[in-house]
């Protein structure tokens, strides 16, 4: 990547500027907060890169690059003799049109030299950790569109339906609440659309060095889907990946194509003895390099013996793969992901708004007409408290 293309380093938070938490969990909500700045200031330099001629290989390294010299900066005091972990909580994707998420090239893949186009849905995905506490972030832009020239058909219809799911869940997950109530929710806004949720798609509890909680939300599931997902109601204290992602098809089913899987996970769960020297040594690096958290194969000191070494490490379920999936030809994917807490004084986002969304940027013909779903973006995500009281108290006045 040339200079003129390089954006400016990641402003970085630094330790000075932080208060001392009073308890545990503020020190946990200030981490998360903490990789949230990071993400955000990368995400406002992702968005910038693109540009039609932009290459998808160089977004992706400097996505990364952004998000190891942002968290480098931070919690460097050792605890105990112990240094903190912390960096990429999810590796930079940039999932274009059709293709669902987690595209992420190596320089070898034959993909690697694909370039954004004017009109290309753009869906950028990125995360950061410190001390295991995770903040990851996704949102939608389209290449070349302006004020002047906006973004319609389609294109708008999807990516105006994704926003305006991720603006009704955020508001739905709140203590007592359940989460097949989010599920019906993004159903509801999608349909008005005419636009599916993608079939299947998770979001997750998560916790520290957890992204991927067994407790989950599931959009647009199979009958059998149905059938064997589990309900949870939201409980104070938690903290949520809420991952929305809607496509321009009837039926938001979306499939493996040609792209190579290039984003991996641990599975901390499953035990098993490798038998392959290298697949132990692939392995060994991969906790070592990410720990608990997905990595692309390019952290990897040698691809060839990555791939053979993950090859095993795949096929008995120590490592999952985060597979490269596309809705059908000529549709178009968008995705927004945010991170939220339950705090005990109400719901708070981790994760800030998107950068690039904007209303006067994203012209559809079409309308959320639902008047309850309607009502539901428009409050505030925290009730004021106060006011609530005062309110109760006028209306019982004039009883």
């Amino acid at each position: 990547m040339s200079d003129s293309t390089k954006p400016e380093e990641t402003p970085r938070p630094t330790e000075e500027t932080k208060e001392t938490p009073r308890s545990t969990a503020e020190a946990d909500f200030t981490k998360y907060k903490t990789a949230a700045e990071i993400v955000n200031a990368t995400m406002k330099k992702l968005v910038e890169l693109s540009v039609e001629g932009a290459k998808i290989l160089d977004i992706c390294l400097e996505g990364d690059k952004l998000i190891e010299q942002g968290t480098s900066a931070v919690y460097n005091k050792a605890v105990k003799g112990v240094k903190i972990p912390k960096g990429l909580a999810f590796p930079t994707s940039v999932s274009v049109n059709n293709c669902v998420a987690h595209f992420s090239p190596l320089e070898s893949d034959v993909l690697s030299s694909q370039t954004l186009a004017k009109g290309d849905v753009v869906k950028l995905h990125v995360g950061a950790h410190i001390d295991g506490f995770a903040a990851i972030s996704a949102e939608t832009v389209v290449v070349g569109a302006s004020a002047n020239e906006p973004v319609t058909g389609r294109r708008a219809d999807v990516i105006k339906a994704a926003y305006l799911a991720s603006e009704a869940a955020m508001r739905i997950v709140k203590v007592g609440n359940k989460n097949w109530a989010v599920t019906d929710a993004v159903s509801k806004v999608c349909a008005a659309f005419d636009c599916k949720p993608v079939e299947g798609m998770l979001s997750c509890h998560q916790s520290q060095n957890v992204i991927d909680g067994k407790k989950r939300i599931i959009l647009n599931p199979s009958e059998s889907q149905k059938k064997e997902f589990e309900g949870v109601t939201f409980l104070e204290g938690d903290v949520w990946g809420i991952d929305i992602l809607v496509a321009s098809t009837e039926d938001g089913k979306a499939r493996n194509e040609d792209s190579r899987t290039t984003i991996y996970q641990k599975d901390s769960t499953i035990t098993y003895q490798l038998k392959m020297k290298t697949s132990r040594l692939v392995f060994s690096e991969v906790q070592k390099k990410a720990g608990a958290f997905p990595f692309n194969v390019r952290c990897l000191e040698d691809e060839k013996k990555a791939r053979l070494g993950l090859q095993e490490a795949v096929q008995h379920a120590l490592v999952k793969p985060y597979d490269v999936i596309y809705t059908p030809a000529g549709s178009f994917v968008a995705a927004f992901h945010f991170t939220i807490a339950l705090l005990p004084a109400g719901p708070a986002l981790i994760t800030q708004a998107p950068v690039w969304y904007k209303p006067e940027l994203v012209k559809s013909e079409k309308e959320l007409e639902d008047p309850e779903l309607k009502e539901l973006i428009t409050k505030p995500l925290r009730e004021d408290k106060k006011k609530a009281k005062k309110a109760k108290a006028k209306t019982d006045g004039e009883e």
